[in-house]
């Protein structure tokens, strides 16, 4: 079975509790909604790109009603959770780029998506390059900067992290810049505690977002590196250690420039 199709069957097996358990992906697609809420936008489609149960596009139709974003992702049980609130939605796969109807489009967004996709900066150019002259991405993405207390604890334990290889933000950002004029670029952390480490796998396999390419570990590697784990020095509210785990995410918000008056009307320099 490919990676993609674990990913598609894993949040399909958990897409009914899937926005119970997404308070990270729920505080991200607030944040990007708000930054689209006063954007000056052209003429052209608007789409969420791995919307999953659509909570990126019914935050931005909330903040900004005349905006109806088409839903694309590969999951069908969790585009029919967003259903309920009308939203259109077409049964994607981002792998094979976008479709014909997001030619020129004015507003691309997505957020937590990127990185589940084979090629994260290639697709990222592809989806930049699809804008119209004006068009604008607004972007979330967990990268490479994110576990940095899961990796020490694998190096710790002399084992495999089986953490979700991420894609690493400056190689987003340069790919951005080949194609947008930037207007936001930042790495946001999000930290969260939890009394163990398995805590932190469990939670993340409940979302439906436990897929990796790398093996399982075997209980042994577990308790190892469980062992390893540094302990945050505060500790829980009945006073017992707990661990943390923290994600990077990098936020982007670019447009594509219109082409220049003077090369349009073929004036040379």
């Amino acid at each position: 079975m490919t990676l993609q199709e674990q990913v598609r069957k894993a949040f399909g097996r958990h897409a009914g509790t899937y926005e119970q358990r997404a308070s990270l992906q729920r505080a991200v697609a607030w944040r990007l909604a708000r930054h689209c809420r006063e954007l000056p936008l052209v003429a052209g489609p608007c789409a969420d790109l791995g919307a999953g149960s659509g909570l990126l596009s019914r935050a931005v139709q909330q903040l900004r009603p005349s905006l109806q974003p088409l839903r694309l992702d590969l999951c069908a049980e969790l585009l029919h959770q967003g259903a309920r609130d009308g939203g259109e939605s077409l049964l994607w796969d981002l792998n094979t780029g976008l479709p014909p109807q997001l030619e020129n489009a004015s507003l691309l967004v997505s957020s937590f998506a990127l990185q589940w996709l084979e090629c994260p900066q290639d697709q990222l150019e592809h989806w930049c390059r699809r804008l119209a002259p004006g068009g604008w991405l607004v972007l979330a993405v967990p990268t490479a900067g994110s576990f940095p207390q899961w990796l020490q604890a694998a190096a710790g334990a002399r084992g495999p992290c089986s953490a979700l290889p991420l894609p690493e933000a400056g190689a987003l950002v340069h790919g951005a810049q080949r194609h947008l004029k930037l207007k936001a670029q930042r790495r946001l952390r999000f930290s969260r505690f939890a009394p163990t480490a398995l805590t932190f796998l469990r939670q993340i396999q409940a979302l439906g977002a436990g897929s990796t390419p790398a093996a399982p570990l075997t209980p042994g590697q577990w308790r190892r590196l469980e062992a390893a784990w540094p302990a945050e020095p505060t500790l829980s509210p009945a006073g017992r250690p707990r661990k943390l785990l923290t994600w990077e995410v990098l936020v982007l918000i670019g447009q594509r420039p219109a082409p220049s008056p003077w090369r349009q009307a073929g004036t040379v320099a």
